[in-house]
């Protein structure tokens, strides 16, 4: 599907897309909000989610814990619209920059999968590390959204 990898310059300097997948067969990809600049996920693409995301300008993901692709806001409605995508210099992780509107991008029903911060400074006690949450609100009720669906995630 895309241009096979032979040499490092061509990879780091080259204008052809040459993108290293994993032994998984998936490649790491961080997701930004277009407006406010936040990131709003960590995810992975396989091959076809990512031949999929560039054809039809929307994210599409590889499902780890259900082994395939998930077309993103499907089911909650929160489609990402992809604006922007980039890869780095030796082409193994993507950024994406999407718009979703008013909408979320987290199953846990935040607008942000990184909706807690890990406070800085000395740890006391690993096992109580208190978080602090940085969105109060969620934007939909995962129960709800998610009734009908498998679990979205394996503990």
């Amino acid at each position: 599907m895309f241009k096979k990898r032979e040499n490092v310059h061509e990879i780091e300097e080259g204008d052809l897309l040459s993108p290293k997948f994993d032994n998984d067969g998936l490649i790491p990809v961080i997701t930004m909000c277009d407006k406010t600049k936040d990131i709003l996920m960590h995810s992975y693409m396989n091959v076809e989610a990512l031949k999929k995301t560039i054809e039809t300008k929307e994210a599409h993901y590889f499902s780890r814990s259900r082994k395939s692709i998930w077309h993103k806001g499907k089911t909650s409605g929160f489609v990402q619209k992809v604006k922007e995508i980039r890869i780095d210099d030796d082409q193994d992780s993507i950024w994406l920059t999407v718009d979703i509107g008013e909408g979320a991008s987290c199953h846990v029903g935040y607008r942000s999968c990184f909706y807690r911060s890990i406070p800085l400074g000395v740890i006391h006690n690993g096992r109580e590390v208190k978080m602090k949450f940085l969105e109060k609100e969620k934007k939909f009720d995962p129960e709800e959204v998610y009734k009908d669906q498998p679990n979205p995630t394996k503990i």
